[in-house]
């Protein structure tokens, strides 16, 4: 395997009595797309939570590129090039999709989403976020306020936005979470068509999306890894089958 853009060595956390991640190791090669999954209440959010910096872990690194970025807040990650998909959308309802995507292209750099009329009266930005709108199919969508999206166009709004970012890595918690059929097809094809030009680390339930999309796959239960592997090691995993697969809750 080639050096880990994304490199977890022993990671823990504990709440009072709880382990929520325990002695987690994990390591993601740029352009990977790796799949985290485990039954609820396994710790997967809580480890999202804990690389983006808005939980701090007990013990352990997260390396970035080759530097510690463990001790760093949610801001800096991001300017570093660590982001996940964002949840603005449910806080800015009245703004369009344009103006959203706007507001984290200013993020990127360094401004305050307060200010979106900034952002609308700059060609630059408004050029940039065209494109991030159009790769997430929401074009003829662009100028509807949030508050007015179907769950799935904020889905993709969501990405759009984390995008803008310019990520090298993209934590997605749960893409395919309330989405119809047709939507998950759709958010599947979105995903793959970004395989290879963003490193992607998702934590998803449906395990069909996830065998399809995933270069490799983690297991998590009870905040410990039991299984790493490609599609097929972790479908011929009996552990995991025995844990996750076989319960019937994926």
């Amino acid at each position: 395997m080639t050096q880990a853009l994304l490199d977890v060595r022993g990671l823990n956390k504990r709440f009072g009595g709880l382990i929520a991640t325990d002695d987690l190791s994990l390591a993601l090669p740029e352009g990977e797309l790796h799949a985290l999954i485990g039954p609820n209440g396994a710790g997967k959010t809580t480890l999202v939570n804990q690389l983006v910096g808005a939980l701090e872990h007990d013990s352990g690194s997260i390396m970035l590129a080759g530097a510690e970025i463990g001790h760093l807040p949610v801001w800096s990650r991001v300017l570093r090039g660590l982001a996940r998909t964002f949840q603005i959308t449910e806080t800015l309802p009245e703004y369009t999709s344009r103006d959203t995507v706007m507001l984290a292209i200013q993020a990127r750099s360094g401004h305050s989403f307060r200010f979106v009329g900034h952002a609308r009266g700059d060609r630059a930005i408004r050029d940039e976020a065209a494109i991030y709108i159009e790769q997430v199919g929401l074009t003829q969508r662009a100028d509807v306020p949030v508050g007015e999206l179907a769950h799935g166009e904020r889905k993709q709004l969501d990405l759009a936005a984390a995008l803008a970012c310019k990520p090298r890595v993209l934590l997605l918690d749960e893409p395919m979470a309330g989405l119809g059929t047709v939507e998950s097809q759709q958010m599947v094809s979105l995903l793959a068509s970004l395989k290879g030009h963003v490193t992607m680390l998702i934590v998803e339930h449906d395990m069909e999306a996830v065998f399809t999309l995933a270069d490799r796959i983690s297991v998590l239960v009870y905040g410990r890894l039991i299984a790493q592997g490609n599609v097929d090691d972790i479908k011929a995993n009996e552990e995991v089958r025995t844990a996750y697969l076989g319960e019937g809750d994926v």
